[in-house]
C-alpha cells in the first residue's frame, strides 16, 4: 500500500427533496488501499459513490484526483479520470461475448469491421493478468455470478482504472468465489489500484481491508486503521449505540401444528422434501448454494409447479397451484429478491402494503376506498415502524430494512399467518438487520410461524428454534441450535455425516 493519496473528497454535501443524504463528508483513498466504506442503509455511501461516479451532482465540496479538483459531470467522464464502479447489478450485455464486453466502448477494427483475431487477443491478455480461465468467446449470459462480476474488474482494467469502487461484491458469492475475489482484490492492490469496498458483511473487513470510513444520517463518524478496529467498535460507529445482541432470539412458548408439507417433489429439483411449522416457532433451512432451498419455498408458495406431494395447512389438506391459493390459506413469501419479486419499486408504500389484500380492504364493491386503504396499511406502518416520509412515497426510495418490513406488512395486511422468509437480511446492515429479528420476534410472540431460509450460519444458529438442512433437494438433517454447530451443518450441508463425526 503507498502513501501518496489518489482520491480526496472534501466537504461533499448532497440533498434531495425532504432528506439531507451527505452533510459535509470527507473521504481520502491511498494508492494501492482497499478503503471500506461503512454504514446502516440510508448512511450516505450509495449518494457518495454516485457523485463520484458521476451520476449524481453534489451541492458543494471538493473532488480531488492526485492533488488536483476535478468536476465529475458523468459516468463517461467518471470513467475517463480512470474510476470505475462496478454495482450489485451488473453493466454487462448478456447477449454478447466476454470479448465484446470487455472492449465494448472500444473495439479493435476498421471502417466499421471489428478485427476478432486482435480483440480475442487483447482480452485473453486482460484475463491473463487477472489469473482467469475464462472462455473470452462465451457468451456472458453463461457465466456464473462469480464469473461474471470478474468480467466486471476486467472491463475496469481495460479502460486503465486506478480507482474501483465495489458494491456489496460478495453478496451472491460462495465461500470458494469469495476467496477468488479477495486473490484478485489482493493482485490489483500490488499494482497500485485502489479500491473503495462497499459491504454489510463486517467479517470481511478485516479480511481484505486496509482503511475503513464509517458513515452515518449522511455524516462522516470516522476513518479508522482496520488492523488496529474491533468488529464491535466499528459496529458502534455505524448505529451510534451498542448492540449488545446481535441475534435477539425471543423464547416463545411453541404452539400448534400451521404447516405440513410431506413428499414434496419436482423432477431434477425436490425429492420427497417433508417438514412441519408449529405456531411460535422459527424453522430455520440452511443449505448451500444449489441445495434447493428457494425452490422449496418457490413450490410451498404455489409459484413453481411440484410433481408430487401435500401441503397441509391447520390440519387440512390445501391445494398450492398458485401463490393465490397460497395467499388464501394464509401464507406469505419474503423473497430473496425484494426487488425484483417482493415489491413494485414504482408503487407507493401504501400501494405495497395493501396490494395483496385489496379484496380484503373493499369486499363487496368493484371502487377501492381509499380513506379504507388507508386504514388498513397505516396500522402496519405504526406497528412496523416502517420509517418513511408518508405513505404516499415510492418505496424504491426506502432503505433495504425498510422495503423488508414493507413486504412482511404486505402479508400481514393479507392475513397472512405462516411466513416465509428467504434470505430475511441480505443486503441489509447490521443494525437494520436486528430491527429485522425483533420484527420476527413480535411475528411468532404474535403466534405466527416462520420458515427462515439463510445462507448465514450465525443467523441459522441465532435465530432458529429448529434447523433442517438441505442438499442436492433433500432434507439431510434435522437439529437444535443446542446440537448444531457451524462446522456440524457444513458437514451434513457438503454430504459428510455430522452424527457419525460427533461420536467419534
Amino acid at each position: 500500500m503507498g502513501t501518496e493519496t489518489v482520491l480526496e473528497m472534501k466537504g461533499i454535501y448532497k440533498a434531495f427533496p425532504g432528506v439531507q443524504a451527505l452533510q459535509d463528508v470527507d473521504l481520502e483513498v491511498r494508492e494501492g488501499e482497499v478503503h471500506v466504506l461503512l454504514g446502516e442503509n440510508g448512511a450516505g455511501k450509495s449518494t457518495l459513490i454516485k457523485i463520484l461516479s458521476g451520476a449524481y451532482r453534489k451541492d458543494a465540496g471538493h473532488v480531488l484526483l492526485n492533488g488536483k479538483e476535478v468536476q465529475i459531470h458523468s459516468p463517461r467522464q467518471a470513467q475517463e479520470l480512470g474510476i470505475a464502479v462496478i454495482y450489485q447489478e451488473f453493466n454487462l450485455v448478456a447477449q454478447l461475448s466476454v470479448a465484446e464486453n470487455l472492449f465494448l466502448s472500444n473495439l479493435p477494427g476498421r471502417n466499421g469491421v471489428v478485427d476478432w483475431s486482435e480483440l480475442y487477443t487483447r482480452a485473453e491478455e486482460v484475463l491473463r493478468r487477472l489469473d482467469l480461465q475464462i472462455d473470452v468467446k462465451a457468451p456472458v449470459k453463461t457465466l456464473s455470478v462469480a464469473h461474471q462480476q470478474m468480467v466486471e474488474i476486467a472491463k475496469a482494467l481495460c479502460v486503465n482504472a486506478r480507482i474501483i469502487v465495489m458494491d456489496e461484491p460478495t453478496s451472491a458469492l460462495t465461500r470458494h468465489e469469495i476467496e477468488e475475489l479477495f486473490k484478485i482484490i489482493r493482485a490489483l492492490k500490488e499494482t497500485g489500484v485502489s479500491i473503495i469496498y462497499i459491504s454489510h458483511r463486517l467479517e470481511e473487513v478485516a479480511e481484505v481491508g486496509d482503511v475503513a470510513t464509517v458513515l452515518r444520517d449522511g455524516w462522516n463518524v470516522g476513518t479508522v486503521e482496520v488492523g488496529s478496529t474491533s468488529l464491535d467498535a466499528l459496529i458502534r460507529m455505524m448505529v451510534g449505540r451498542e448492540l449488545t445482541q446481535k441475534f435477539p432470539k425471543a423464547k416463545v412458548p411453541i404452539g400448534s401444528e400451521m404447516l405440513r408439507v410431506e413428499g414434496l417433489s419436482r423432477e431434477g429439483i425436490l425429492h420427497d422434501v417433508g417438514l412441519r411449522l408449529h405456531a411460535g416457532e422459527i424453522l430455520g433451512v440452511f443449505g448451500l448454494v444449489g441445495a434447493g432451498r428457494t425452490e422449496l419455498a418457490q413450490a410451498i408458495f404455489g409459484a413453481v409447479p411440484i410433481d408430487d406431494g401435500e401441503v397441509y395447512v391447520n390440519g387440512e389438506r390445501v391445494s398450492m397451484r398458485s401463490p393465490k391459493e397460497a395467499i388464501d390459506n394464509g401464507l406469505g413469501f419474503l423473497p430473496e429478491d425484494r426487488k425484483a419479486q417482493g415489491l413494485i419499486e414504482s408503487m407507493s408504500v401504501l400501494g405495497n402494503i395493501t396490494l395483496a389484500a385489496l379484496d380484503k380492504i373493499s369486499p363487496h364493491t368493484f371502487r377501492l376506498s381509499l380513506r379504507e386503504e388507508q386504514e388498513a396499511g397505516g396500522q402496519y406502518v405504526e406497528k412496523l415502524r416502517i420509517k418513511t416520509p408518508s405513505m404516499q412515497q415510492w418505496v424504491k426510495f426506502l432503505s433495504g430494512g425498510n422495503q423488508q418490513k414493507v413486504i412482511v406488512a404486505k402479508w400481514l395486511c393479507s392475513g397472512s399467518r405462516v411466513l416465509i422468509f428467504d434470505e430475511p437480511t441480505r443486503g441489509i446492515d447490521v443494525g437494520a438487520k436486528v430491527e429485522v429479528y425483533q420484527l420476527m420476534n413480535e411475528l411468532i410472540k404474535d403466534g405466527a410461524g416462520i420458515i427462515m431460509i439463510s445462507s448465514e450460519l450465525p443467523e441459522i444458529l441465532g435465530m432458529s428454534d429448529r434447523i433442517l438442512v438441505m442438499r442436492q433437494g433433500r432434507i439431510v438433517g434435522e437439529l437444535t441450535p443446542e446440537e448444531a454447530t457451524q462446522e456440524t451443518l457444513l458437514q451434513l450441508a457438503m454430504g459428510g455425516n455430522a452424527c457419525e463425526e460427533r461420536a467419534i
